[in-house]
């Protein structure tokens, strides 16, 4: 888990470096694509972290379409400033967001339809937490993720959000979003497999830590544009991590999200 994490990483900061032109970034990630598909097809990596997930990737059955999926979504960021609606979304929170659950659990011992379908629920719940989370620092790079057609539904200018203004329209936009999040985490909840849930203990400790992060933001409006930015103190991460660790072993577990 480590090393898909540092892998993933790279690829995200490879994206999001504005200090690098779009062009070297493209080429970059096309470089990490061909890299990740060596490692997969038992071939010599050129990258040190495609080289030391390659063993893993044999031992738990790692797809590379998986992997290709997180290279587009990252992709995406590169060309895609704008989201029609929130079909498209969707598309963009499964591939930046639930592959990588789709990838975790295979590592933890517990890929099944259940558990498929749980994991790409959490990711698109986190993702849109992320996303509310993140709306100013989006806009700082010329991105909106928020979908046009909510946007115009609510009478929300994209200037407001370039600009930091926040309105009865974009509280109202972003608890629409916070509804969706909501229903995804709820999703998640019904389908969270308890007789495999001592294998996820890292997936509902982030599931918990999001929830907790997407209730701090219902506190301020989701107004980021006047708060500071918001996050979990690490203590209080550790905490819900080792409580989540507790009620597993002790099988009195129950999704806090949702």
């Amino acid at each position: 888990m480590v090393t898909l994490y540092a892998l993933c990483r790279k690829v995200d900061d490879t994206a999001d470096d504005d200090s690098v032109p779009l062009a070297k970034r493209a080429e970059s990630l096309q470089q990490w694509r061909a890299d990740i598909q060596r490692a997969c097809e038992w071939g010599e990596p050129q990258f040190l972290v495609c080289r030391e997930l390659r063993p893993f990737i044999r031992q738990y059955d790692l797809p590379f379409s998986l992997f290709d999926e997180l290279i587009v979504g990252m992709e995406s960021d590169l060309k895609k400033t704008r989201y029609k609606d929130f079909g498209e979304l969707k598309t963009y929170c499964h591939r930046a967001a639930s592959v990588v659950g789709l990838l975790s659990i295979r590592v933890f011992g517990c890929d099944c339809n259940e558990t498929q379908h749980y994991a790409e629920n959490l990711g698109q719940a986190m993702q849109l937490t992320n996303i509310l989370r993140d709306v100013s620092e989006d806009a700082e790079r010329g991105r909106i993720y928020l979908p046009q057609s909510m946007l115009e539904k609510h009478g929300v200018a994209e200037d407001d959000i370039l600009n930091g203004h926040f309105t009865v329209g974009y509280a109202n936009a972003t608890q629409e979003i916070a509804e969706r999040a909501w229903a995804h985490y709820r999703l998640a909840r019904e389908s969270f497999p308890k007789e495999l849930g001592q294998l996820l203990v890292a997936s509902e400790a982030m599931g918990a830590i999001y929830w907790r992060l997407l209730g701090k933001l219902k506190a301020v409006q989701y107004n980021i544009f006047e708060a500071k930015r918001l996050k979990i103190n690490r203590f209080v991460k550790l905490g819900i991590g080792l409580r989540t660790w507790l009620l597993l072993r002790r099988k009195a577990y129950t999704p806090v999200y949702g």
